[in-house]
């Protein structure tokens, strides 16, 4: 059978045998809202937890809408207009909005980026900001954790008079879910606070799927109720980036109603785990680098037997994204001496090398990419293959002609689950 894996912003075809074909997960999408536009402008008006937009927002406030940035498929193009026109209509002055990109710990989004997430009208009519998580000199404490992390927040964001956050709910491989409170942290909080927090990734809990229990969620979920939105809109998208569900209210309601959506349509149950699993990170800008498409490979990771092959499709054509990540990955030979550094001293990129060894020592990893060979070879001890049917076939000649194959086409936001294991692979890799 041939199937046609998301690349960058293109396809990759690959060509499984009828007979090794275990399955191809994914499930029928929700189909797509007829009109998105009157769904966010009723999230607005009928909210869940929270008092309708036009009781918190004021003509002389200063408004922040926090969005995401280029690494997250958030529909912010057709989300900012209901708002900025509500605003408009409510007697705010487009001088005194501000569009923040929750980069996090990310580099800034560039103007052609801008452009092309808020939509050119809006990227030059209004005034637009990317966070910087290593600038505390615009950064301000807001509070501390039960769990002693002290939070720092994007001055912007805390000293707004309306604080309104856009985004979308999907999977994340250690947060449990992205959305909701995701967008302060680590969206719009310092280095430290990110670190702080995502230190906690070793914890059994922090895991794709799981809110509640899991440290990583819960603080989190603390420390955006330090100084929280005031108004925040989710959304949940198909594979077709098709906006299926809208919800306006409090940041945490809004969250866990987009959650059971997206468990509806991207969690899918496999009887076994495979010889061989083919994961595509999604496509753009899932796969912009391999910092951001690890996150495929450690779903695909969950559906494979020990010692089978993986298969990453992903374009990243940005390299590898983290010079720590690289670091780790050159000065660690093992994950369980990389775990140690970071129980030592958390930095991120490092957790990133961490979970890669992880899936090596267990598995067989062959990546199919833009990144220059040497690179993913000797930096990253990942096979490289040119194709995807490449890939394929040295996996066979590894693991046998027989090979049992899962096809896993939108790796990032599918969380595959063996029924006889209820998922227990999923604190590996």
């Amino acid at each position: 059978m041939r199937l046609w894996l998301p690349y960058g912003r293109t396809e990759l075809p690959i060509d499984v045998p009828d007979e090794n074909l275990a399955g191809v997960l994914e499930k029928e999408p929700l189909p797509g809202l007829t009109d998105p536009r009157e769904a966010i402008i009723a999230a607005m008006e009928k909210p869940l937890d929270s008092p309708p937009l036009r009781e918190l927002v004021q003509p002389d406030h200063r408004v922040v809408i926090v969005v995401d940035d280029h690494t997250r498929p958030a529909p912010t193009r057709t989300m900012l207009p209901p708002v900025l026109e509500f605003l408009e209509e409510h007697g705010v002055r487009r001088d005194a909005v501000t569009i923040l990109f929750a980069c996090g710990s990310h580099r800034a989004v560039k103007p052609e980026e801008a452009a092309q997430l808020l939509g050119p009208e809006v990227a030059s009519k209004y005034r637009w900001v990317s966070h910087d998580a290593r600038d505390y000199a615009n950064l301000v404490y807001v509070g501390k954790t039960s769990r002693g992390n002290e939070v720092y927040l994007n001055r912007l964001y805390v000293e707004a008079d309306c604080r309104i956050v856009l985004g979308d709910v999907e999977y994340h491989y250690y947060a449990g879910y992205g959305g909701g409170r995701k967008s302060v942290l680590p969206g719009v909080s310092g280095i430290q606070t990110i670190e702080f927090n995502h230190a906690m990734l070793i914890h059994p809990n922090a895991r794709i799927g799981v809110l509640d229990g899991n440290p990583i969620h819960e603080d989190m979920t603390e420390a955006a109720s330090l100084c929280p939105p005031h108004f925040t809109i989710n959304v949940v998208q198909n594979p077709r980036e098709e906006i299926v569900a809208v919800f306006g209210g409090h940041f945490d309601r809004v969250l866990r109603e987009g959650a059971k959506v997206v468990d509806r349509m991207y969690r899918v149950e496999v009887e076994e785990p495979a010889d061989v699993v083919v994961v595509a990170a999604n496509g753009h800008p899932h796969d912009v680098d391999l910092y951001q498409a690890y996150k495929a490979l450690h779903v695909a990771a969950m559906v494979c037997r020990e010692g089978g092959v993986l298969i990453l499709v992903a374009e990243c054509g940005e390299g590898y994204g983290s010079e720590k990540f690289l670091r780790y990955m050159t000065q660690y030979r093992s994950a369980k001496e990389c775990g140690e550094a970071l129980q030592r001293k958390f930095e991120l990129g490092g957790h990133k090398a961490y979970y890669l060894l992880q899936v090596l020592e267990h598995y067989t990893v062959y990546l199919v990419s833009a990144m220059p060979r040497r690179l993913a070879e000797e930096m990253f001890r990942l096979r490289v293959a040119d194709s995807p049917n490449d890939a394929l076939q040295a996996a066979f000649r590894q693991v046998g002609r027989k090979a049992r194959v899962l096809v896993i086409p939108r790796g990032s936001t599918t969380l595959p689950v063996v029924k006889t294991r209820c998922g227990e692979r999923g604190s590996r890799g």
